[in-house]
């Protein structure tokens, strides 16, 4: 018979799963066995929505960057002294945008001015940062003006006469749309008698929510021309905003960005101001598969114990089928196969559970956040205002991956036991 069956034969299958099936009574499947399958089942749903947040929460982070920001700043190291103090400006911005513009993958050049000013209202006064840019720049920009992804008031079709202002700004003057809001800038009017600030008071036409709560609370874009005139930057620029077709790839535009901006020229790419926390990112998430892969790890053990248990009870049946000639590969194999198929069960309803709760995780976290009074989530703290999942497939792959290795090795010790044991020993007592 040995010879004539081949590994993992039909019988083998049928076997196990007899087995399995049996009452516990008849020594059948033990609790232990029930716990590992809900434990892994478990283990695994917890790993998929661990990694399905984590790669929500890093997606989320880098497109509130990308959407918002340029993806590589241009600027120039020329530097020249303004109101005693000392500022970078691109003499050429036009001619050096151009050039930029035609290099392939770039998708948006636009010259901008940056300072940043005191902004009251009333009684109330915060400090922001004014970023000068022309109006079909700001439209261009998807976290801004896009209606598909910015959360918006007003109407950028009266930006040449106001300003726009992030919802944080707005919250803290206590503005609105058409209200007028005063900016104060210290390094303003020359006179015979020195310099004296800076005092404009402009029309907020609109008020956007880019998605980062460190932008919404200082940033305010101002026209181009009159943030020159505000700034004192006549005739030129403080940098060239750029973004590129793949900004996961932007060290690849290094070399033409450098090329076309001319001598002396500097770079500051998205990478260069977010690489730390995104870095630190990786780590964390290198840590939690760790940390999650040990409980999956705890929940496959139990499948020892089940076994062990059923190979107890089994004892009978294991001398019977090794006297009717059956070796001891086929019965590792049977009691393999059990131990196994308490692993694809158990792997394959995470899969499913934790596959649903991250498809539904927002509706979970705004009940949670409900119950709880809300708070869950603080924008301030964590930088952007709302915590996603995103279900990738190798997410997936390596969650199943992990459990099914570590559930068919942890099942290799109860089987071969099984196989060794002595048929005459099984049935002395019987």
């Amino acid at each position: 018979m040995a010879g004539r069956t081949a590994p993992f034969s039909r019988f083998e299958f049928m076997i196990a799963w007899r087995y399995l099936r049996a009452k516990r009574a008849d020594g059948g499947v033990s609790v232990m066995t029930w716990i590992s399958l809900i434990g892994i089942t478990l283990a695994v749903a917890a790993l998929i929505i661990t990694l399905s947040v984590r790669s929500g929460f890093r997606a989320e982070f880098v497109d509130t960057i990308l959407g918002a920001n340029a993806h590589v700043t241009l600027y120039s190291a020329n530097y020249q002294t303004d109101t005693g103090r000392t500022v970078r400006y691109i003499e050429d911005y036009a001619g050096a945008a151009a050039r930029v513009a035609e290099i392939p993958g770039v998708t948006r050049v636009a010259p901008l001015i940056k300072g940043e000013v005191m902004a009251t209202h009333g009684a109330q006064t915060t400090g922001v940062q004014v970023f000068g840019i022309a109006e079909e720049d700001l439209l261009s920009l998807p976290r801004i003006a896009d209606p598909t992804q910015a959360r918006a008031q007003g109407d950028l079709s009266g930006f040449d006469r106001g300003i726009a202002v992030g919802s944080g700004v707005a919250r803290q003057l206590g503005v609105q749309v058409g209200d007028v809001m005063r900016l104060i800038s210290p390094d303003g009017v020359r006179t015979a008698f020195g310099t004296s600030p800076r005092i404009s008071e402009y029309e907020v036409v609109y008020i956007f929510t880019a998605g980062r709560f460190d932008i919404d609370r200082v940033r305010v874009y101002m026209p181009f021309d009159e943030a020159q005139a505000y700034f004192n930057r006549d005739g030129v620029a403080d940098e060239l905003e750029i973004m590129v077709t793949e900004p996961e790839n932007i060290e690849a535009f290094r070399a033409d960005l450098l090329e076309a901006g001319g001598a002396r020229t500097l770079l500051w790419t998205w990478r260069d101001s977010a690489g730390n926390f995104l870095r630190a990112l990786e780590v964390e998430d290198t840590v939690m598969f760790v940390l999650m892969s040990v409980l999956v790890l705890i929940a496959s053990m139990n499948i020892i114990s089940g076994l062990v248990m059923l190979v107890k009870n089994k004892g009978r049946d294991i001398g019977i089928l090794r006297t009717m000639g059956l070796t001891e590969g086929s019965v590792m194999r049977i009691f393999f196969i059990c131990g196994a198929l308490v692993g694809v069960i158990g792997t394959a309803a995470g899969v499913v559970l934790g596959s649903l709760f991250s498809i539904y995780f927002d509706q979970i976290l705004a009940f949670v956040n409900g119950a709880s009074g809300g708070g869950v989530w603080d924008a301030s703290v964590r930088g952007i205002y709302r915590l996603p999942a995103k279900l990738e497939l190798a997410d997936v792959l390596a969650a199943v991956g992990l459990s099914l290795v570590l559930s068919f090795g942890v099942t290799i010790f109860p089987a071969r036991r099984a196989a060794r044991m002595n048929p005459v020993e099984a049935l002395r007592y019987e």
